[in-house]
């Protein structure tokens, strides 16, 4: 058994943690940044006992806004850079901050880009000749990805960003000499999107080096698939289940359910596993080494489709008439520890899991997840109560797809609340807080709370329902959400429950 089964468990050991993506935190503008509310959070975070900060991925968000259909496996989302830094770096001025930002998102964010771009320019041109010389050493070692992801991006936006599917065939099909063409034509978008890429990592590398030095760590999210529509799947074409007109010929998705009687289709490319193991697991391989670039644990999305995966004909428009096909198994685990070493993965093996899929988990060495919101439903034999748990795996009283915990509650029936009641064992006075303690009191390594439970907050402030097409993606923590007595609550419990 590979000594990862001990790693990723052992580091998480009893400790505990905040879901919030960086987008929740409060400040100017239609989003949250890395600028001095993130570095507040930090110091909330460190003030309440919290060892681990979860966040979802930090690439750029795709439709509807969703931070897992990225433009970009590779690539952050820099919607997310300070202007408050920028000043600090001299790329803005003071009197360019103190304009306020339009009210209406839409208006805020072309607001914050143009200033972005500002400072793009000015970097460029050597305005700060340290950063600058910062700027060419990170594009050359970032170039596997970056040059490829910046001309991406400035052809999308030449063509009205149109799908890459519709462009030229010369472009579409990567010819060398149309790309060549492409790259000086659109020298200074490129370079505007590398600009953007670095001062990026320049700001979150700041900023984790500061949750370190509080004693925080922060877990990330890779999701298992990727958009279609993205650089990844334009510049790996061979990688992907494609035609010749570069369209999916088979796409993912999950079959139908109790919840969903024509199943789930998500409509993202399957990769091509046999070419990805003859080139040795490489973009797989480089895609982890650039995660682990950002964060310190890793969350693998849908973790089952690497044992098998439900494969959709491209022409079907529900996802019934689908298949199962097997996945790369330990291989893919086995090729990526020899290149990389040991890694701190999580599972995210929610959903119908069958003994094949836990199986690989537990041979990965993988802690898996359980969700209390999910624990209720049924009976003393459900997965999701604490009573099932092993050390290898981490409790959430609910994640960024379900309800907050006093949505949640809200709906359910007699039936599930007289169990949930049954289940504490005592009087119920703030279901929220009562499901937090006890996911601190089980043996899960780590017990993970989203921002919105520890505020008590109602559905609301739900971050997503997934097949909601609008409003998902976009809830803020409120200016005065980090409140000390939060913070002192969990530390105690932190300290009574050993974590």
């Amino acid at each position: 058994m590979n000594t990862t089964t001990l790693t990723a468990t052992d580091a998480l050991a009893r400790t505990a943690g905040i879901l919030l993506h960086p987008t929740s935190l409060p400040g100017p503008g239609a989003g949250g940044d890395l600028g001095p509310a993130a570095y507040r959070f930090v110091d909330w975070l460190a003030a309440a006992g919290q060892r681990i900060w979860q966040i979802l991925p930090l690439n750029p968000p795709g439709y509807g806004g969703s931070p897992y259909a990225s433009v970009s496996a590779f690539a952050s989302d820099t919607r997310l850079i300070s202007l408050d830094l920028l000043h600090d770096d001299g790329l803005l001025t003071a009197e360019e901050l103190t304009s306020a930002p339009p009210a209406e998102d839409a208006a805020a964010t072309r607001w914050k880009d143009a200033l972005l771009r500002r400072a793009c320019a000015r970097l460029l041109a050597g305005e700060n000749a340290a950063l600058r010389e910062h700027f060419t050493r990170y594009c050359a070692e970032e170039a596997a990805w970056l040059e490829d992801y910046a001309l991406f991006r400035a052809l999308r936006a030449a063509h009205d960003d149109a799908p890459w599917t519709t462009w030229e065939a010369p472009l579409r099909r990567r010819d060398p000499g149309a790309l060549a063409q492409a790259r000086g034509d659109l020298a200074d978008e490129v370079a505007t999107h590398q600009a953007l890429q670095f001062l990026f990592d320049r700001q979150w590398q700041a900023l984790r080096q500061a949750c370190h030095e509080r004693g925080v760590r922060i877990l990330g999210d890779l999701p298992i698939f990727v958009a279609h529509d993205s650089a990844d799947v334009w510049a790996h074409q061979h990688l992907f289940a494609l035609d010749t007109e570069g369209n999916p010929t088979v796409v993912a998705g999950v079959p139908p359910d109790y919840f969903s009687p024509t199943g789930q289709r998500w409509g993202n490319p399957l990769y091509r596993w046999d070419v990805l193991a003859g080139e040795g697991y490489a973009w797989w391989i480089d895609r982890f080494r650039a995660t682990l670039r950002r964060v310190d644990f890793v969350r693998i999305d849908h973790f089952r489709g690497f044992e098998s995966y439900w494969e959709i004909p491209a022409s079907e428009p529900t996802a019934e008439r689908g298949r199962w096909v097997q996945g790369p198994g330990m291989a893919f685990f086995e090729a990526v520890w020899q290149a990389l070493g040991d890694l701190p993965l999580v599972a995210e093996d929610l959903g119908t899991i069958t003994p094949e899929v836990d199986r690989l988990r537990r041979a990965a060495g993988l802690p898996g997840m359980r969700v209390l919101q999910f624990a209720f439903g049924s009976d003393a034999r459900n997965p999701h109560l604490p009573h099932n748990y092993a050390q290898d795996i981490i409790v959430y009283t609910g994640t960024h797809d379900n309800d907050t915990t006093a949505g949640w509650y809200a709906t359910l029936d007699d039936s599930t609340r007289r169990y949930l009641h049954a289940y504490l064992g005592r009087g119920v006075d703030d279901i929220v807080r009562e499901l937090i303690r006890l996911a601190y009191s089980s043996v899960a390594c780590l017990a993970i709370v989203p921002m919105q439970d520890v505020l008590g907050l109602g559905s609301e402030a739900r971050m997503n329902l997934p097949g909601r097409a609008e409003q998902n993606w976009t809830w803020r923590l409120p200016a005065d959400g980090l409140r000390e007595e939060d913070a002192a609550w969990l530390a105690s419990l932190a300290r009574t429950y050993g974590r």
